[in-house]
């Protein structure tokens, strides 16, 4: 059967307990690239559970938080969503923060799907999860952008036109970031088990000549980047980050960020790509806001 928009908005919200704690975090950032120089104190804060200052939680973490490999995708067993895995394309990412994410907790994620969006020869279905603590206070929401290929017209709304475009001048800060070869590999110990992360064969099928980084991985590595240059290695400055995921990246090659002071001076835009492949774009309409403008902006 289609995918059926009706069924998916209106499912109840599904709710997943989760926990995680300082392990699950240090290898989240281990699987970032963190920890390079293995003495610069603040990589440590990322991966040194005894660090003086604590350890340092990325708001992206909360996009593995408890291991699922991503609590925003539980949409494939909602009714409605009668479709070919092989269709769905994760095409965007939002979150907000409401407090910063501690090292340990025990949560409960409350998924649901706001809104699914005809585009013609594709669908989008939109899937929003908040994080809640133990007394019930909102930690994170996030929103995933799901693109379903050859899902749509079926008559519904186009959804909002929103862009996030970077101006047109040159970037305030450029960053080349090396990334490892096994990063796809150590970034799947997050719960993300998709082959296509790990198989050449299944790679192949899909049409790259090896396996690809996930996306999320790709957006964490660029939010930390920002937070370490940019904002003194302090995330808690971070109220909101969101991107469009514009083009595959394969571990190993080299992220090259653009970033823009955003003309609010209320954050950053930025998007990303692949150095050794021409430029081609990896993440685009990308935007970090902030809690409070940065007391600097020269770059670490």
């Amino acid at each position: 059967m289609p995918l059926d928009a009706a069924k998916l908005t209106a499912a109840p919200p599904v709710r997943t307990e989760v926990s995680w704690d300082d392990r699950d975090v240090r290898l989240y950032h281990l699987a970032l690239g963190a920890g390079v120089p293995e003495t610069d104190e603040r990589e440590l804060a990322y991966v040194y559970e005894r660090h003086t200052r604590g350890l340092t939680v990325l708001p992206t973490f909360g996009t593995v938080a408890g291991g699922t490999g991503g609590i925003g995708f539980q949409v494939f067993d909602l009714p409605g969503a009668d479709f070919d895995l092989a269709q769905a394309l994760h095409g965007g990412q939002e979150i907000t923060v409401h407090r910063p994410l501690p090292a340990a907790a025990r949560a409960t994620a409350v998924t649901h799907v706001p809104a699914v969006y005809d585009k013609g020869r594709a669908a989008v279905i939109v899937q929003e999860s908040t994080l809640y603590d133990e007394d019930d206070r909102p930690l994170l929401t996030q929103r995933n952008q799901i693109f379903v290929h050859g899902a749509g017209g079926f008559g519904g709304d186009r959804g909002p036109a929103r862009r996030t475009p970077v101006p047109d001048r040159a970037p305030d800060h450029v960053f080349d970031v090396p990334t490892l070869r096994q990063q796809a590999l150590l970034y799947r110990l997050t719960g993300d088990w998709n082959p296509l992360h790990a198989d050449p064969a299944t790679a192949r099928k899909a049409g790259y000549d090896r396996p690809v980084l996930h996306g999320l991985c790709t957006f964490g590595t660029a939010v930390k980047v920002l937070t370490d240059r940019l904002l003194h290695g302090d995330p808690t400055a971070i109220t909101a980050c969101r991107t469009r995921f514009a083009g595959v990246f394969f571990p190993g090659e080299t992220l090259r960020l653009h970033l823009w002071r955003a003309p609010d001076a209320g954050g950053f835009l930025f998007r990303a790509s692949a150095a050794d492949r021409d430029e081609a774009p990896v993440l685009t309409e990308a935007s970090v806001t902030l809690r409070r403008p940065p007391h600097r902006t020269e770059p670490r």
